[in-house]
């Protein structure tokens, strides 16, 4: 991943968004945040804006984040929100979207994901559902952006995984469950190990032109994220009781604190020039080995530059051939 020291900060698991980037301005600065309208993506988007930035929420209905667009439309002192349509499963959207998008990016905050999908789904691309949006909608979205962060001179792509990728590696084989039996926490973390590749491969090859690309693990969080998933999967995690009740467990975050490592990596300063590294309580995650009895930091096959050169080469060999 790299050769340097670990990064470690002075913040905490259970540090805010807002408290992130407390004192810095970064007026000027534009960033597209996908999935921006609910969940993480609203923290982010506050984090964000309440510090000057110019805000583009990426999502697929424009009208969920009409909420956001008027809080901080009657403020000067702070950034502009504005929405577009965005639907990562489908790479017309992907495209349209690109297309109109004018001027330099400074970040891009790949924060839209499903997860755990009970059956397999399609895109309208055919591929599977969680491997489409959580990986190659983004892969597509950051490549037709490359100019445009390129421009901004010193631009950060960052990618919201999760620790369930510490149990799948990706397999380049059969991404879609073809051949293999689809299991939905195999797919997503799949997806995910895809996604910290994805910060790998934008980092080696983009670095000279001046964009770097971070991964994080945001912690566990009450957000849709979790819509897929039974009451017996959320009982097992301890988020909810045997009434059906959701329950706030000790190890969860808050929205605010969830996304406090996405703002840290798209806009703290101590970001500056880092890249190709997986973060979790807004610390640089310690290197483990894979597997299904992994339980933190970021695996081995998440970070190996072999397989982030793999992987691109079948993102792009995917998308030449939709």
């Amino acid at each position: 991943m790299t050769a340097n020291p670990r990064l470690i900060t002075s913040f905490t698991a259970r540090t805010t968004a807002a408290e992130i980037l407390d004192g810095v301005d970064l007026t000027g600065r534009r960033m597209i945040v996908t999935g921006g309208a609910s969940g993480l993506g609203v923290e982010t988007v506050r984090a964000l804006a309440g510090a000057g930035v110019e805000v583009t929420v990426a999502v697929r209905d424009p009208r969920r984040a009409a909420g956001l667009v008027e809080e901080f439309a009657t403020d000067a002192t702070r950034g502009v929100v504005r929405s577009a349509a965005l639907d990562l499963a489908d790479l017309a959207s992907v495209d349209a979207f690109v297309a109109g998008w004018r001027g330099p990016l400074d970040a891009l905050v790949a924060n839209a994901g499903i997860m755990a999908l009970a059956t397999r789904q399609l895109s309208a691309q055919g591929w599977e559902l969680q491997l489409a949006t959580n990986y190659l909608g983004h892969f597509a979205l950051a490549v037709g952006l490359h100019d445009n962060l390129r421009a901004a001179g010193a631009a950060r792509v960052v990618v919201v995984s999760s620790g369930a990728h510490l149990g799948a590696p990706f397999d380049v084989e059969d991404p879609q469950f073809e051949r293999r039996p689809y299991d939905p926490w195999s797919a997503y973390g799949q997806s995910k190990t895809a996604d910290v590749l994805l910060a790998v491969g934008i980092t080696r090859r983009w670095a000279k032109d001046g964009i770097t690309a971070n991964a994080l693990n945001p912690g566990y969080i009450h957000t849709n994220l979790q819509r897929h998933l039974d009451d017996d999967m959320m009982r097992a995690f301890g988020a909810m009781d045997e009434a059906g009740n959701l329950v706030v467990p000790d190890y969860y975050k808050t929205p605010a604190q969830g996304a406090a490592t996405s703002v840290l990596l798209a806009a703290s300063p101590l970001l500056d020039g880092v890249g190709g590294r997986y973060f979790v309580d807004n610390q640089e995650a310690e290197v483990v080995p894979g597997g299904p009895d992994a339980t933190g930091g970021v695996a081995d096959h998440a970070v190996d530059p072999v397989a982030a050169d793999r992987l691109w080469a079948y993102a792009e060999k995917a998308l030449s051939s939709r």
